[in-house]
């Protein structure tokens, strides 16, 4: 049940707080209905690290044939990363919105940010070192919603992979715990 107001807003799985819609909320990209719309909206980039920066830029010689005039031009201007308002680094933009590394069939890059991987997850670094994550809401991703309720496909077991590549196995393990006893407390 979502929205059950018994089940504390978020929780702690780790040492990463976690936000309960990802446990609660259903979802299941759904990619014939919106096209990839999550890499073609938006202001700004995906985030990434350095060293997702430093990848990037080791195989730009490879993707370079497959990236568009405007990507290209907008990498010879900005390189492959800027910092965006809040001074996060972000993948370059196109146009004002659409990733300079997206491709006809998806996502260019041999290995994805983290960040792409985990949407609709959002994570968030505090200072105190804590992570916390977060499921961002966005009208774009309806069929994916309506797909999660139909398969009755949780959001954490859909991220399943990207949150083991994030976080770890026994992470994961943690997370399923969590998800099992709110389950029985809904």
């Amino acid at each position: 049940m979502v929205g059950n107001r018994h089940l504390p807003p978020m929780l702690m799985v780790g040492d990463v707080i976690v936000h309960t819609d990802i446990i609660t909320e259903r979802f299941c990209c759904d990619i014939d209905a919106c096209g990839g719309a999550c890499c073609e909206e938006g202001d700004a980039g995906a985030p990434v690290t350095l060293d997702e920066i430093a990848e990037i830029e080791a195989e730009l010689d490879h993707l370079w044939p497959q990236l568009s005039a405007g990507a290209q031009a907008m990498i010879d201007k900005q390189g492959v990363a800027y910092p965006d308002p809040e001074g996060e680094m972000v993948t370059t933009i196109v146009a004002g919105r659409d990733c300079a590394f997206r491709g006809c069939k998806g996502c260019l890059l041999r290995r994805e940010p983290i960040s792409c991987h985990l949407y609709p997850i959002r994570e968030k670094s505090f200072a105190s070192g804590l992570v916390g994550l977060n499921y961002h809401r966005w009208d774009i991703c309806k069929a994916a919603i309506a797909k999660g309720r139909e398969l009755d496909m949780p959001l954490y077991v859909f991220l399943k992979d990207p949150l083991i590549r994030r976080f770890g196995q026994e992470w994961y393990d943690e997370l399923l715990i969590a998800a099992k006893m709110i389950a029985e407390a809904e």
